[in-house]
């Protein structure tokens, strides 16, 4: 019968979609197989962390691809929900935040022929000499040169003010951040294609374009852009997510103020 131990448990939409089932999801904070595992676990015990157990897991409460990917997995029906009548999300893998993503984003930067950032101040990104793309740049073993188009917002623009305000921090601070990566960015002005432009909106999204794989954040009033999860996004020909942020994108470069 449903339910049993010989069937995959059903579990009720509204269960599914609740906030306390988004929060277990998001911290991981599933249970084990057998009786005995879930008790070490309720008993703090034992911890769930391998990926093919969430993996498990996931096979068998028959979790919609929206739960697998607030949980960290891929998408399990390729393309479509469980009755296969709703299109699926892009989204190819979902990262705690910008630090668990730095290796796989390093090494596919190394060898990237266009590289699109969208960001507030890109210190972790391209300011400092130890930040993610700070190796893209230096690479002198590279296949093609590379392409570099970088927004930051503008430090003088009421939008970077709002937004120091925000995160709690003195609007000279940010914008002098914002100052050293642009003045970081324009060394590389004779060696790369480098773009440099700085926008006067608050910020929202926070994109890494490499060679159309997507890294997607976003700002909030209660974190900075690292610190928000981080989603990976295929651009295929049906990515609506993926479209729609590469055309935000596009249209802040049309506003924006030209550094270089």
């Amino acid at each position: 019968m449903a339910g049993s131990a010989f069937q995959p448990i059903q579990l009720p939409e509204w269960a599914r979609r609740s906030e306390e089932a988004s929060a277990v999801l998001r911290a991981r904070d599933a249970a084990g197989i057998l009786q005995g595992r879930v008790s070490e676990i309720l008993k703090g015990n034992r911890k769930v962390t391998a990926l093919e157990v969430f993996e498990r897991i996931a096979d068998g409460l028959n979790m919609p691809d929206d739960a697998c990917v607030t949980l960290g997995l891929a998408p399990r029906y390729g393309g479509r929900a469980a009755d296969g009548s709703l299109p699926s999300t892009e989204i190819t893998r979902v990262f705690p935040d910008q630090a668990a993503a730095a290796s796989e984003i390093r090494l596919l930067a190394r060898q990237a022929t266009a590289i699109d950032v969208l960001a507030v101040r890109g210190l972790g990104l391209l300011g400092l000499n130890h930040s993610l793309l700070r190796g893209a740049l230096t690479n002198q073993s590279r296949e093609a040169p590379l392409r570099l188009r970088v927004l930051l917002l503008d430090p003088d623009s009421p939008a970077a003010r709002q937004r120091a305000a925000e995160i709690g921090e003195p609007p000279e601070s940010l914008a002098s951040g914002i100052r050293f990566t642009l003045a970081r960015l324009q060394e590389f002005a004779g060696t790369a294609a480098v773009a440099l432009e700085v926008y006067d909106r608050l910020p929202v999204w926070r994109l890494l374009d490499i060679d159309a794989t997507l890294y997607v954040g976003a700002f909030a009033e209660a974190w900075e852009g690292h610190q928000s999860p981080l989603y990976k996004l295929a651009g295929t020909p049906a990515g609506m997510l993926h479209h729609a942020l590469r055309r935000t994108f596009e249209d802040l470069r049309q506003h924006a103020k030209p550094i270089i």
